[in-house]
């Protein structure tokens, strides 16, 4: 005899509340703040000496390009455009770009791109683990656990001395399984503008080539610390000595095209069957996710990069929103000697020494709105602001 059962059936009504991502709050906060003199150092946009978040003028004459020329919007499959991952090749992989065992395709933004590679690992070896450096980009943690892997968190760097744990990631890395998963910054460390040295990152690649351990490399902002080149060094470091690598790319930030959400996923296997079929798992995940990515973003970096003199002037475009972060952050480095590590770091963000009522006091006094972590966007801010906010973060420090 069948049990009945008088158990109501959960639906919509049932689900739990969700914490919400405190960037975005904060967003949501300087927006409805009303006073003029307000600043913004929390979201993540480049912005020029006015205060603005401006396309690039290279970008503008792509995007009239494609307007003229594109003569449909039919689909293009799971990759993408699969022109712009070409193109993407020599200027992420370097001497690494003809290398047949490495193969990429168009994502939306680099949230796709770390989450397919996240997925790609979890469909191979769902037990691995990921060993995190902390404090650490907000999302990592969500889309790791998104796809059931385990987060081993280990500490990165120390806030109050504005170094890098070094010999804790080692430590770490070290005591890693092979299979296990070590998630990396290519380079502009967010949120701590941190990055590793050459012989840092020569001695992380040696553990983790050792070790076994598959890296999965989040690079973000390739252009905006040193230089193209330079802020790749460590992905084909690690190409050099890894037979298996995952690379999740953004074009957002050095095209400044945000919004249009422009990425790609890189990644290399010890032979090219293998990656072969890596790929086809990844187009598998991609199809279910997203079925394709967006195009626009992507078909107008095609443009740029395939042409000689649209390229060379996105590297001067390129290069002048790099000497703006690095004027600035020499600026604030040189108004305090406590603020003098700002100059030595690299990229959008930093951290500030400031305790969360410090920040919560300069958010309610100065209307300056940066993270609980004391984390700030260096070019959230205008010239003219620049005076205001190191008056503000001296007087904080001070108290």
């Amino acid at each position: 005899m069948l049990t009945q059962t008088h158990a109501k059936p959960k639906g919509l009504a049932d689900l739990p509340p969700v914490v919400n991502d405190s960037l975005l709050a904060l967003i949501a906060w300087c927006d409805a703040d009303p006073r003029p003199e307000k600043i913004d150092v929390g979201v993540g946009v480049f912005r020029d000496a006015a205060g603005n978040t401006p396309i690039l003028k290279v970008m503008k004459e792509a995007e009239q390009r494609l307007v003229d020329t594109q003569v449909t919007k039919a689909y293009l499959g799971s990759a993408g455009d699969k022109r712009f991952a070409e193109l993407l090749r020599p200027i992420l992989l370097g001497h690494h770009a003809s290398d047949d065992r490495i193969a990429g395709l168009q994502t939306p933004g680099g949230c796709g791109a770390l989450r397919l590679g996240f997925e790609l690992i979890a469909t191979a070896n769902p037990d691995a683990r990921v060993l995190v450096g902390t404090p650490t980009w907000p999302n990592h943690p969500p889309i790791i656990e998104a796809v059931r892997l385990e987060r081993v968190d280990y500490p990165y760097y120390e806030r109050g001395q504005a170094t890098i744990r070094f010999e804790d990631m080692v430590a770490a890395l070290d005591g890693g399984e092979p299979g296990d998963v070590a998630l990396l910054h290519g380079c502009c460390h967010n949120p701590t503008g941190a990055d590793l040295s050459e012989d840092q990152w020569r001695e992380v690649v040696r553990v983790v080539a050792e070790r076994g351990l598959i890296p999965l490399i989040d690079i973000a902002y390739q252009g905006f610390g040193r230089g193209l080149d330079e802020d790749a060094f460590g992905v084909r470091l690690m190409l050099d000595a890894c037979n298996e690598v995952i690379i999740a790319q953004s074009c957002d930030k050095n095209f400044s095209v945000y919004r249009d959400r422009v990425g790609s996923l890189f990644v290399k296997t010890g032979s090219v069957d293998a990656t072969k079929t890596a790929m086809a798992h990844v187009h598998q995940r991609a199809r279910e996710m997203w079925s394709m990515p967006p195009d626009h973003g992507a078909a107008a970096a095609h443009i740029i990069l395939d042409d000689a003199e649209l390229r060379a002037r996105w590297l001067v475009e390129l290069t002048a929103m790099r000497d703006r972060i690095n004027s600035v952050r020499q600026r604030i480095a040189a108004a305090d000697p406590r603020l003098a590590f700002i100059g030595r770091q690299f990229g959008m963000f930093s951290m500030l020494p400031l305790s969360k009522d410090q920040v919560l006091k300069l958010r309610q006094d100065e209307a300056i709105y940066m993270a609980d972590s004391g984390r700030f966007n260096v070019v959230g801010l205008s010239d003219e602001q620049i005076d205001r906010f190191i008056a503000a973060v001296v007087g904080a420090l001070d108290a």
